[in-house]
């Protein structure tokens, strides 16, 4: 079981929107797209899901050409909407009935999942009463309610505090678990590395970076170390001309151009009796490399 985008493109009234990009989620797991506002990342999403036509390539979803009717698909779209003035019990029901479920299997499913996402006090409340943190968990009860079998999350933890992040990030991990296909579009790049095994950066419909993030990772050189010491240790690394990128509390963030002086650095600390809590030497971020890559 597969999803497969080979040389897909889309363009509106003459201008590329996505230009011959392909992906293969092989799979269940969590695959991350990319790219900054207008790079594409909706369009390739409405065209794998089958709510708009490809201009041109193949998208295929267990071997068959993608439509509405081939893929049961859960899907959160980044513009978030509830009808205001309708009960979420409601809202929900609808959303299941639409999906093919009955009644009885949908009202179980709408208990069980207000209950792991903490909302089941909101269900005889019209839409309007909620918290956009709450909206946000209903509208994503709507994307999984009827357990599909590929999910596609845009922009899944934006309004969440950290107490309803923690929640819904458990429930991405068991939905893998699960066996579930989960594409996912963020622009929290912490988000995307905690998440995604493989990914696929856009840039004005264009691919300019596409694989295994690990591997990715590994062929750029460290460009950061951490250090925790016990007392001011500015002198030092004044002393081989490296740049603090940040400092609080005695623990450093250093930037460095190659290893060997951090290991220099790290030597004439332990040379000078001064404690080291802890040393580590570091592969760019995702951030980083994102912004590499369509700046």
């Amino acid at each position: 079981m597969s999803l497969i985008l080979k040389n897909v493109s889309k363009s509106f009234v003459g201008k590329k929107a996505v230009d011959n990009i392909s992906l293969t989620l092989d799979k269940p797991g969590v695959y991350g797209l990319l790219g900054t506002n207008g790079a594409g990342k909706t369009t390739t999403i409405r065209m794998l899901l089958g709510i708009i036509k490809k201009d041109s390539g193949e998208i295929t979803w267990k071997g068959k050409a993608v439509d509405r009717k081939s893929v049961n698909f859960g899907y959160l779209p980044e513009e978030r909407g509830v009808y205001p003035k309708t009960k979420i019990f409601d809202q929900l029901m609808y959303f299941a009935e639409l999906k093919g479920m009955k009644k009885q299997e949908a009202e179980k499913s709408i208990n069980r999942w207000a209950k792991k996402l903490k909302v089941e006090e909101y269900l005889q409340m019209p839409a309007e009463k909620l918290s956009k943190g709450n909206a946000q968990k209903i509208q994503f009860m709507t994307a999984i309610i009827h357990n599909p079998e590929l999910v596609v999350l845009d922009e899944p933890f934006s309004g969440l505090d950290p107490v309803n992040t923690e929640i819904l990030r458990d429930i991405i991990i068991n939905l893998v678990k699960d066996g579930k296909y989960v594409i996912m579009s963020a622009h929290q790049m912490a988000t995307i590395e905690e998440f995604c095994r493989d990914i696929l950066i856009l840039n004005k419909g264009k691919t300019v970076l596409q694989g295994n993030l690990k591997e990715i990772k590994e062929t750029y050189p460290a460009n950061r170390v951490e250090i925790d010491v016990n007392e001011n240790i500015g002198k030092y690394i004044k002393d081989f001309e490296l740049e603090i990128e940040n400092e609080t509390d005695n623990k450093y963030v250093i930037k460095i151009a190659e290893e060997e002086k951090a290991h220099k650095l790290l030597r004439k600390l332990i040379e000078n009796d001064i404690k080291v809590n802890k040393f580590e030497v570091k592969k760019p971020t995702l951030n980083d490399i994102f912004i590499e890559k369509v700046s």
